[in-house]
């Protein structure tokens, strides 16, 4: 009888691909490049409505990561390049 288990004990949830991805870019988000939090905040929400669907592929956490830390400095990145144009589009 063979019994599959899961080898990373629950800690990377390699079947919710969207939390996976959302927590990396939640992380990478720090970086100043709007995009990068944008994306890991919708991912975010996407491996949340995953998991709430179905919590055997677990990724909560790592979801929220996305969502929260995502969505914080993609706004922040967000806002800092429409100030910049603003800035850039007064000068001239």
């Amino acid at each position: 009888v063979v019994l599959e288990g899961d080898v990373t004990g629950g800690i990377i949830p390699y079947k919710n691909p969207s939390a996976l991805f959302a927590y990396y870019l939640g992380v990478f988000s720090v970086i100043p490049f709007f995009p990068i939090g944008v994306t890991g905040f919708i991912l975010g929400i996407v491996g949340l409505k995953n998991y709430k669907r179905n919590p055997v592929v677990s990724g909560r956490v790592h979801a929220w990561i996305g969502i929260i830390v995502g969505g914080f400095f993609g706004l922040i990145w967000t806002a800092a390049t429409l100030l910049i144009i603003i800035g850039i589009v007064a000068q001239a």
